[in-house]
């Protein structure tokens, strides 16, 4: 339960969106660390330009990254509806399988009895 209200917090989300805070904080600071490397090598640049190239870069990076991150959840989801479909059709396969290995035993127990019966 929260403070504020009566809701019950979902700890699977709220551990999902710290970690995406988290994520993003920490692109965030690789990327004004890759800006500065990168703005260094333009010494003819102003403090104001420098500045302003950094700023571009880390929303460069950032936009990249998450481009990237929203490709592999998709990708993730691709994959686990592949997975969920081999998975069903394994299963399927290992049910028919064992009901029908369970109809032969039955079967052949059925014909022993038979014949030891006579």
């Amino acid at each position: 339960m929260t403070a504020m209200d009566d809701r019950a917090v979902d700890a699977g989300a709220l551990i999902a969106e710290v970690e995406g805070h988290l994520l993003i904080e920490a692109t965030l600071g690789d990327g004004r660390l890759v800006a500065a490397r990168f703005a260094r090598q333009f010494g003819w640049l102003t403090d104001g330009q420098r500045v302003e190239v950094e700023e571009r870069f880390v929303e460069e990076y950032v936009g990249l990254a998450r481009a990237s991150w929203r490709r592999t959840a998709l990708r993730g989801v691709e994959l686990r509806g592949e997975y969920e479909e081999v998975y069903g059709g394994l299963r399927r396969r290992l049910v028919l399988t064992f009901a029908l290995g369970m109809a032969g035993l039955a079967a052949t127990a059925g014909l022993l009895v038979l014949s030891l019966a006579r």
